[in-house]
């Protein structure tokens, strides 16, 4: 008889998977190469690879776009100050405690976007995200409307920042970038590895199910209500971890900064739209080339946010599936490869 088995590995994700072990390694051991201001360029395009995976797997798998995820960031972050200026808790610990704020939010946020559609679950989004910023702004304890910042004894006596100031020779403040942006590193890892693992389970099967046809979906027994749910709390969650990193790293806050439609929203659908929406490797894409274009473009004022939308347009023009989906519609080439496939075929000549 023939034996097959069902597989989901390529020879390019092979090679891809053992370049990507050693591309992190260097990433951890960066701190003890690069200067400073590298640590931090790193930081950025870190935190906002792991706010576009997110929001990517919110809108690219589960086919809910919201356009209000800074509501998530901004309420991690400010769960992140409050914890540490009200509670003394250590920053470090109180990144959890931005996912959890992050988590209780999203809840009452589905209850109210779930009952809207299309357009419509986009603009619900955006408001609540406003509402709530309205909301922390009044929130006096934590700097009201102005802001506020950590304390500097909670700064000084983080977890791990002796140890990094020892272990590599660095000022204090360094070492705070340092930390800051080796719990990014890990965040980004864990963030990218839990979405491949999701999408490779049934879980990710029904869900792509009910992005393509939620009706459909329920015809064979998907819950597309579960998995609506699963998603937008699972990205809330993420995105509260990353919202409060952030945060930690710039060490000061304020509502309009931390609830930031342009930086936390904007430029994380510009991100996953030009790399490519629905797939893992086009926010990878996508992140590199806007640091490029911020790098290069930063100094052009407000003709920097419309060559942005120019270029955006245009890919959306001329590559609706993004840089990466047209290399891969051409190649073939899929490095987080999600599709099973039978291979093997080998005859046997026992009977069963």
């Amino acid at each position: 008889m023939s034996t097959y088995t069902v597989t989901t590995r390529t020879p390019a994700s092979t090679v891809f998977g053992l370049c990507a072990v050693i591309v992190t390694g260097l990433l951890v051991v960066a701190p003890a190469i690069v200067g400073r201001g590298m640590i931090q360029d790193l930081f950025f395009i870190l935190t906002m690879l792991t706010l576009a995976q997110f929001w990517n797997l919110l809108a690219g798998y589960g086919g809910l776009v919201s356009v209000g995820q800074q509501a998530f960031v901004g309420m991690g972050a400010y769960a992140l100050f409050g914890a540490v200026i009200l509670l003394g808790l250590d920053p470090v610990a109180a990144i959890l405690v931005s996912g959890i704020a992050a988590l209780i939010l999203a809840v009452p946020t589905a209850y109210f976007a779930f009952r809207l559609q299309g357009a419509y679950f986009a603009i619900g989004t955006w408001v609540i995200a406003e509402v709530t910023r309205l909301s922390i702004a009044q929130w006096k304890a934590v700097g009201g409307g102005t802001g506020t910042s950590l304390p500097r004894s909670a700064m000084r006596e983080m977890w791990g920042v002796e140890a990094i100031e020892t272990l590599l020779g660095v000022r204090s403040s360094a070492a705070r970038d340092i930390l800051a942006y080796w719990l990014a590193l890990a965040l980004a890892v864990a963030t990218i590895a839990g979405i491949y693992w999701l999408l490779r389970t049934k879980r990710g099967l029904a869900l792509a199910a009910v992005r393509d046809n939620a009706e459909a979906a329920k015809s064979v027994g998907v819950d597309a209500s579960r998995m609506k749910w699963i998603v937008f709390l699972v990205s809330a969650f993420g995105t509260g971890l990353a919202g409060g990193l952030i945060y930690l790293q710039k060490a000061r806050i304020s509502p309009d900064a931390a609830f930031s439609v342009t930086d936390w929203t904007a430029y994380v659908i510009f991100i996953v739209v030009i790399g490519g929406i629905g797939t893992i490797e086009g926010p990878i894409i996508g992140v590199l080339i806007f640091f490029l274009l911020q790098s290069l473009l930063a100094d052009f004022g407000s003709w920097y946010l419309m060559i942005l939308g120019l270029i955006g347009i245009a890919i959306m023009l001329f590559a609706p599936r993004g840089l990466w989906g047209l290399l891969s519609e051409r190649t073939g080439l899929h490095l987080f490869p999600i599709r099973r496939r039978l291979t093997g075929g080998r005859f046997s000549d026992k009977e069963t």
